[in-house]
């Protein structure tokens, strides 16, 4: 059964960073893609990144996260990282990872509405 725990939320100063975790148990990364999500209060949640299960690890950055966030992957471990710099107060969200079986070489907008696995969330907060 596939499985996905988050983990490296916490507590940080705005300009600050964070790496967050994903571990993937069930399947090996060249057969899922992953993606990560966040939901802050009263919003909607919102696609932050995500890689596709091919070799090179094809991303995708929303608009708000791009230059300051990078997905990376280590099949060796099976986890997803998402490291986070430069955060500002409007990253603060519980950030879920998320993942659909298959092998895609890519993370387009059906790919990632397509996850159906979910973790339980970590939360992070950008705060002075």
């Amino acid at each position: 059964q596939l499985q996905l725990v988050e983990s490296g939320g916490g507590l940080v100063q705005p300009g600050g960073s964070l790496r967050l975790s994903c571990a993937v148990s069930g399947v090996t990364l060249d057969y899922v893609v992953i993606g990560w999500f966040r939901q802050a209060q009263g919003k909607e949640r919102e696609g932050v990144s995500c890689i596709s299960s091919s070799d090179d690890g094809s991303a995708y950055y929303a608009d708000s996260v791009k230059g300051r966030f990078t997905i990376s992957k280590d099949n060796a471990k099976n986890t997803v990282y998402l490291q986070m710099n430069s955060l500002r107060a409007e990253d603060t969200a519980v950030y879920y990872c998320a993942a659909v079986r298959g092998y895609y070489d890519h993370c387009s907008d059906y790919v990632r509405a397509a996850m159906d696995y979910w973790g339980k969330g970590t939360l992070v907060t950008v705060s002075s």
